[in-house]
């Protein structure tokens, strides 16, 4: 069997002594890079109330999912950028085009402090004592 490589993308392989000679061509074709795709980007838009919800477990879960996209850089610059009026965009709550650090549940404050509870992107793990 002799196989000859060429820099070019055509790899020729040529196969002697067989009763009927075949000459048989490879067409290499070069690898093609993914770009990284955003957690949040289902195609379906089933996650837009999650992004953009007033309520405070959603928007942890939201900053969840940020955490772990690859894009979450790029998602909040630019959103800074076109200055969204509000949601969740690179990890980050944006209000008024603005980074939103704390939220505040709505109504009034509790006259005890509420436990602190650890939110992953399916909702609510644990509570820190």
């Amino acid at each position: 069997m002799n196989v000859t490589s060429n820099p070019s993308v055509v790899t020729e392989l040529v196969v002697p002594d067989s009763p009927s000679q075949v000459t048989v061509e490879l067409v290499e074709q070069p690898a093609q890079v993914r770009a990284p795709a955003a957690r949040c980007a289902d195609g379906n838009g089933t996650m837009t109330g999650l992004f953009f919800s007033d309520h405070v477990i959603d928007i942890a879960r939201a900053k969840a999912m940020c955490g772990l996209c690859p894009l979450s850089v790029s998602c909040l610059e630019e959103a800074l950028e076109r200055e969204e009026p509000w949601g969740v965009w690179g990890g980050q709550l944006i209000s008024g085009g603005r980074v939103v650090l704390n939220k505040r549940a709505c109504g009034r404050p509790p006259k005890n402090p509420r436990p602190e509870i650890v939110i992953d992107e399916l909702g609510p793990v644990t509570i820190v004592a």
